[in-house]
């Protein structure tokens, strides 16, 4: 309990005007962290009097298990990186083959379905945008961090434009601007 929200606690669910209802998750002299579902980790100045308390940790029912804090946080990392709308492979490339073959002629050439490799492209611009979204958010990064950051995701995405070949449409194309 806390002089300034005498019925919050660890674990208590909270209201905040701009970003809903959390769950507080720790508590110091200066900040209450609150988790919010749509907004992730926040510091709440303990002085700010918009915070409701709607449930003190006495009332909630019971602490939730590990397997369902892992299940919701499952939840939370899959709804970060998916993909943000149906990305297609160009008609060309349907029921194709990428064979790698090896410089040595002794060995075996390796043949992967080209919507596997496809998939596991757009896999990767997916995760890089999602990483850009971290960089853009992180509360602890200044904006020289984030520019120096930005340019080395700049970087990756023009390296691989090479595989804009793969796209039915041009503006799921990697990009290196």
């Amino acid at each position: 309990m806390i002089k300034d929200y005498p019925s919050l606690g660890v674990g208590a669910r909270v209201s905040h005007p701009e970003f809903g209802e959390g769950i507080a998750t720790d508590i110091d002299e200066r900040v209450v962290n609150v988790f919010f579902r749509d907004y992730g980790d926040k510091e709440i100045s303990r002085s700010f009097t918009g915070l409701k308390v709607l449930e003190s940790p006495a009332e909630v029912e019971s602490a939730p298990d590990l397997d369902t804090i892992a299940e919701v946080l499952r939840g939370v990392l899959e709804e970060a990186s998916a993909i943000t709308h149906p990305v297609e492979m160009g008609a060309r490339w349907n029921g194709g083959m990428l064979v790698m073959k090896p410089g040595k002629a002794d060995l075996q050439a390796k043949e992967v379905p080209i919507d596997t490799f496809f998939h596991k492209i757009v896999m990767v611009r997916d995760r890089l945008r999602v990483l850009e979204q971290n960089i853009n958010s992180h509360p602890k990064l200044d904006d020289a961090d984030r520019v120096h950051l930005q340019q080395y995701i700049s970087r990756i995405y023009g390296s691989l434009t090479t595989f804009n070949i793969l796209f039915a449409d041009k503006e799921d194309h990697f990009s290196g601007k």
